[in-house]
């Protein structure tokens, strides 16, 4: 017998909130989305009300996790909606750190020293590609590392790597992440079919990456990279909120509209206080592979000169190439496949100007975002 929504919410009636309210009947039960076995929902809360709340979020998966025919449930909690009374944005407003006071310090990663962000102001410029090469390479200067694929609508990760089947359970609830090139990996394309559409809401997807963050054995590292979803929405807020950031790469081509969401990124980041590590012009460049000739597909140098303006650093070029593409394309990137070229040394120089921002800087806490 297939699993209803109405399975769901009659095991919630057994959840209680701290005032003694069945859950189900509390109205904070987002959309619940149930794919085969997979039960995953949200539930609406003030800011305020995180730690009293969290009990409630536990007991809503343990209570879920006993009906038959249930083999994983995701349950996040999201304060996305403005407080709905005077009274509520009174209490959101007293927990607001005071002006030049310390910033609330989120939560670490057990045995991750550091976490490093991937990102992009649009989709389509090579983020993915840029952030398993970039991690091939920390780990061919001597690091620890990990890939964590937070881009949930659109996973790359699993097959830039070439790595395919399910994670095990380690224990519980956690995780043992996949491996290639000495690297250690968890994306939802390693949990889901490779052909399902992602249609899940904002508070899925932040319940979704926050689990593979948390709950995956990640063992030691010394850095774990990000490869985010493209944009400046929930994800990135999420990472910002709940994970202390070591800082964030912005990837970008060169051509003008790239560049404004590339700009919009880097405002993002700033915004919350996460360091900008630099900015790394993709498709910067194609040289005819069989006369040698130069061309400026997408312009070249815009990056650079953004990064100038903005005042960040810039991290390197990284041209346009069929290498690139079809070690990526075939599960080998091209640090990893073919080290001496001079696409994985391009690579490299990225790598070593990130491991020395890390080594020279702190971890900045981070901040506690009140959405209004």
């Amino acid at each position: 017998m297939a699993l209803t929504q109405a399975d769901i919410l009659r095991a919630l009636e057994l959840v209680k909130l701290p005032a003694g309210q069945s859950l189900s009947a509390s109205g904070r039960i987002g959309d619940i989305l149930i794919d085969g076995g997979k039960v995953i929902f949200a539930i609406g809360i003030d800011p305020n009300e995180a730690g009293t709340m969290e009990p409630v979020r536990k007991a809503a998966e343990s209570a879920v996790s006993g009906l038959p025919g249930v083999t994983q449930v995701l349950v996040g909690l999201t304060a996305d909606k403005a407080p709905s009374s005077a009274a509520a944005q009174a209490r959101q407003q007293a927990h607001r750190p005071a002006p030049g006071g310390p910033t609330p310090k989120a939560a670490g990663v057990p045995g991750v020293k550091q976490i490093i962000a991937v990102a992009s102001g649009k989709g389509g410029v090579g983020k993915s590609t840029t952030t398993a090469n970039l991690a091939v390479a920390l780990a061919t200067l001597g690091l620890k590392v990990g890939v964590l694929d937070a881009d949930i609508y659109g996973p790359s990760v699993p097959k830039i790597f070439g790595v395919t089947g399910k994670p095990r359970l380690v224990s519980g609830r956690t995780l043992a992440p996949m491996e290639a090139y000495g690297l250690k990996i968890m994306s939802i394309g390693f949990l889901i079919d490779e052909e399902t559409p992602m249609i899940w809401r904002g508070p899925m997807v932040i319940s979704a990456i926050t689990q593979m963050l948390r709950e995956v054995a990640w063992g030691e590292l010394d850095v774990l990279v990000v490869d985010m979803p493209p944009g400046t929405g929930d994800a990135q807020l999420t990472m910002a909120q709940q994970t202390p950031l070591a800082g964030a790469v912005i990837v970008s081509t060169p051509q003008d509209l790239a560049l404004l969401d590339a700009r919009r990124g880097v405002a993002m980041f700033k915004k919350v206080e996460v360091p900008i590590l630099g900015l790394v012009e993709n498709m910067s460049y194609f040289i005819c592979p069989e006369c040698g000739h130069r061309s400026d597909i997408f312009a070249h140098g815009g990056a650079r000169h953004e990064a100038e303006r903005l005042g960040v650093p810039f991290l390197g070029e990284v041209p346009l190439a069929m290498p690139i593409r079809e070690t990526s394309d075939s599960g080998r990137p091209i640090v990893a496949s073919d080290p001496d070229s001079a696409h994985a040394k391009a690579y490299l120089m990225i790598a070593r100007q990130v491991m020395a921002s890390l080594a020279g800087g702190s971890v900045r806490a981070a901040p506690r975002i009140v959405i209004e």
